[in-house]
């Protein structure tokens, strides 16, 4: 699915780049400044698209080794809404947990790989994108 909607993605931003060629050729100064602008929204696609699957690669590695030493996070015993979503109480509680393994062991990307799920659960999105950056970073310097 993912390389579906990358695939789409790139689609549009080579129409939107051939757009931006089509104000350039008319040689006025609006013409070629609304053709700069425009310009700019593919090369910061490509940009956002790049960034985006490296991460995505570099997490789903994590993951795989995790996986391989039999480390990566269960919450399929925490109880759950109507909606599937961990109930908040309990996702604070597991939050708590890992919280307290990264303070134990500040170095352990492992450690940091779980509190980014934990706070992936609560439902805090950017502080697990955070927190995940520096469990690629640990475990970049760990291999």
């Amino acid at each position: 699915m993912a390389l579906l909607l990358t695939a789409a993605l790139v689609v549009y931003l080579f129409l939107l780049a051939d757009r931006a060629f089509a104000l350039f050729k008319t040689g006025t100064g609006v013409g070629i400044a609304l053709g700069a602008g425009v310009l700019l929204l593919p090369i910061l696609g490509v940009w956002v698209v790049v960034v985006t699957w490296r991460n995505g690669l570099q997490i789903q590695r994590l993951s795989r080794r995790l996986d391989a030493e039999g480390a990566l996070p269960d919450v399929s015993d925490l109880p759950r809404r109507p909606s599937g979503r961990v109930d908040r109480e309990a996702a604070d509680a597991w939050f708590e947990e890992r919280r307290a393994e990264v303070e134990a062991d500040q170095e352990n990307w492992r450690a940091w790989y779980k509190l980014a799920y934990a706070y992936d659960i609560a439902g805090d999105r950017r502080r697990a994108r955070e927190t995940m950056k520096k469990a690629v970073e640990l475990e970049a310097a760990d291999r």
